[in-house]
């Protein structure tokens, strides 16, 4: 590792030895709330599919190109966010994306056309886009070099926002129908005011100030990784594949789960969203877990155990009964959810100094992949049937043995 990267971890580790951790733990709390708040609205979409399906007569093709429209923008647009805050670091843009995903929410509360229901969701995707780069880069400057720990630690609020979303939804939407989504705009406020406190931070935060005092973009610093360019691009390309596995594995149960559950045992709307809150909670759990072990253990271990783990229970889950379903995806949640924050770090070990852009392409490609794969798989769910595309779905985790080509970063950072 570089003498520049490691001057500016030491750095970015600084405030938590002046303020004895107190004012780090804060911005990392904050940050985790407002990912709760932001990623519980941004579930919304999902959560009132049945209710738009039966409102605007959709099919399952048309539901997974509401779910296109809202990953898509949110997939795109976030690499290019993180590279140009690499280079530009725009504290600010934090609240603005909030901003961006209230008008969104007001937006999905009153449209009265599916053309217009697909660009609010493009709206709430573009406020995505732009809060997770700059609010993962936050979480790693106030992580005290404990990076596993702040990614986790951020990571769990968006999963547990992510659970309260569809909860919430069965409760207030479907009691009160679309225009309640309007309710939850509070929700963005209240992010857009800690949001703002958090930007002042970062604003305030010494390698913003030596960034200042250079006037040179903040990407001349410590981009020497610790392997070759050619393994690098190699080490990365598996863990997009990696990526993939699990994403649109998960977007199979977020986007149809219900469905599933309606169809197959003849549940309730309100029944089928508890289970979904159920599936969506063991992932809040699994996520935290992640980060922490990782920091310990290392996190090629983690990302074994979090894919390939979950492999027996993806190929039981499709002949299951109803409890056993329930169960399996409640384990399912648990042991992929601790992928995403041992990849996030991983990632950024290998490209020091692109902790935005990184950030960016793995939270956009998750969420580019969800979208692409909820689109195919409801083509697949119109042409066959949902059974068939949780037997299809099975058998992605099969894909975590590539977990055996990634370099380990930590020995050669040692």
């Amino acid at each position: 590792m570089s003498q520049n990267t490691i001057a500016a971890g030491n750095t970015a580790a600084a405030p938590a030895k002046r303020d004895d951790s107190g004012t780090t733990f804060a911005i990392l709390v904050s940050l985790s709330i407002c990912h709760l708040l932001n990623d519980m609205n941004q579930s919304l979409v999902p959560a009132i599919y049945p209710i738009l399906k039966e409102s605007y007569h959709l099919d399952f093709a048309q539901i997974g190109l509401i779910t296109l429209a809202f990953q898509f923008t949110a997939s795109m647009l976030q690499p290019v966010v993180g590279m140009v805050t690499d280079k530009y670091p725009q504290p600010f843009s934090l609240p603005i994306a909030m901003c961006c995903s209230l008008v969104g929410l007001l937006m999905l509360s009153m449209v009265d056309s599916y053309e217009l229901i697909l660009l609010s969701a493009a709206l709430i995707g573009i406020g995505s886009s732009v809060f997770h780069p700059e609010s993962s880069r936050v979480a790693r400057m106030a992580s005290g070099g404990r990076y596993g720990l702040a990614q986790s630690l951020f990571q769990v609020g968006g999963s547990t926002g992510s659970a309260i979303g569809p909860l919430l939804a069965a409760f207030v939407v479907g009691a009160r129908g679309q225009s309640s989504i309007a309710w939850f705009s509070a929700a963005a406020l209240l992010a857009i005011a800690m949001l703002s406190y958090v930007s002042f931070w970062y604003n305030r935060h010494p390698a913003m100030e030596a960034r200042r005092n250079r006037r040179t973009p903040a990407a001349a610093v410590s981009t020497t990784g610790p392997l070759p360019r050619n393994k690098v691009f190699l080490a990365l390309g598996i863990v997009l594949i990696l990526l993939f596995s699990k994403n649109v594995y998960t977007a199979s149960l977020s986007s149809y789960y219900t469905f599933y559950l309606m169809e197959k045992f003849q549940v309730s709307v309100q029944n089928s969203q508890l289970l979904l809150f159920l599936f969506l909670g063991s992932i809040a759990a699994g996520t935290f877990a992640g980060g922490p072990i990782g920091d310990k253990f290392g996190r090629k271990p983690v990302i074994w155990f979090s894919i390939l783990g979950a492999l027996p229970f993806t190929l039981i889950m499709p002949y299951a009964g109803l409890w056993g379903t329930a169960i399996l995806t409640v384990l399912i949640g648990l042991i992929m959810a601790s992928a995403f924050s041992a990849i996030l770090v991983y990632a950024q070990e290998l490209m020091p100094g692109r902790v935005g852009m990184v950030a960016g392409m793995m939270f956009g490609f998750s969420f580019g992949l969800g979208g692409l794969g909820a689109a195919a798989l409801g083509q697949v769910a119109d042409w066959t049937s949902i059974e068939t595309v949780y037997i299809a779905c099975s058998f992605l985790p099969l894909i975590g043995l590539l977990t055996a080509f990634l370099p380990h970063v930590e020995e050669k950072r040692r």
